[in-house]
């Protein structure tokens, strides 16, 4: 007996220090780059003596500036209230169709139910890079040109573009929590005289909160992180899109891209930090349905 246990521990310690093997790249690249958005300089090849303690990156990201000689200024609240406009649309549309649908398949039978749960897969497996020139001309067809609708059209079809492609993997997770849920619950509600509605809504919903959190903070962060689409799409400027332009600039100091960076990886880190167990708990469920 113990001979398993021990040979258990030894399979644990092997898995954790894999793990920590795998993601330590990434952890020292987000301390170099956190460190070197304090600093003057860039913090490059493990060269600390380059660190020289300071809060302007800071300051200039969130005056809005493009470029420290460039004098070129942006609206930084604007940038970060598009970024969470078109987030919180793609989470809130996913989590809302993912939530109806993922219960549909679950509990309902009906022509092409196998199919459907089939083609999700499917769907989910195509990048959004190759779907993107159809999804423009797509736009062009869809969308009124009108001069004074653009703007929002153009936040309307960034949120449906991105939702879509969130949207297959999200059902078929949603789906999977439904399954794990006993019928008898959904029963005793039925009997009550409850209908199909008030049972998904007041039953099966808070049954499944881990579920709904994952998927919202999944398809959140897709659409905090999306370029492609905001970058082809959206009128105004996003964090994504304010990087890009802080790169592409003619005066470019990196230091102050640190500090922009290190901004837009905040809202991930903080995300998955906090809510880590719950996530955990209502992806595993979602595999087992």
């Amino acid at each position: 007996m113990r001979d398993v246990e021990t040979k258990q521990r030894r399979g644990e310690l092997v898995l954790i220090l894999a793990i920590f093997l795998a993601t330590l790249p990434l952890i020292i690249g987000f301390g170099l780059l956190m460190l070197s958005s304090f600093s003057t300089n860039m913090i490059t090849n493990f060269d600390f003596s380059q660190f020289h303690l300071t809060l302007e990156n800071w300051i200039n990201v969130f005056q809005g500036k493009l470029a420290i000689t460039g004098g070129v200024r942006v609206n930084m609240a604007r940038i970060i209230l598009n970024t969470l406009i078109v987030a919180l649309g793609v989470s809130g549309l996913v989590t809302l169709i993912s939530v109806m649908s993922g219960y549909a398949l679950s509990r309902m039978d009906f022509k092409g139910r196998k199919i459907l749960i089939v083609s999700l897969m499917l769907l989910h497996a195509f990048p959004g890079v190759a779907l993107i020139v159809g999804v423009y001309l797509l736009y062009r067809i869809s969308f009124s040109q009108e001069p004074s609708l653009v703007r929002l059209y153009s936040f309307i079809y960034v949120i449906f573009a991105r939702a879509a492609l969130e949207v297959p993997m999200s059902v078929w997770l949603m789906k999977g929590f439904f399954d794990t849920v006993p019928w008898e619950f959904e029963w005793s509600g039925i009997i009550d005289g409850a209908s199909r509605i008030t049972v998904w809504r007041k039953i099966m919903l808070p049954l499944i909160k881990p579920g709904i959190l994952a998927v919202a903070l999944f398809s959140f962060l897709a659409g905090w992180q999306d370029i492609i689409y905001v970058r082809t799409f959206l009128i105004d400027q996003t964090l994504a899109t304010f990087i890009e332009a802080n790169i592409e600039a003619e005066y470019t100091h990196m230091p102050m891209i640190a500090a922009a960076g290190t901004l837009y990886l905040l809202p991930t880190i903080i995300f998955f930090l906090t809510a880590q167990q719950l996530l955990l708990r209502g992806y595993s469920g979602g595999i087992k349905g």
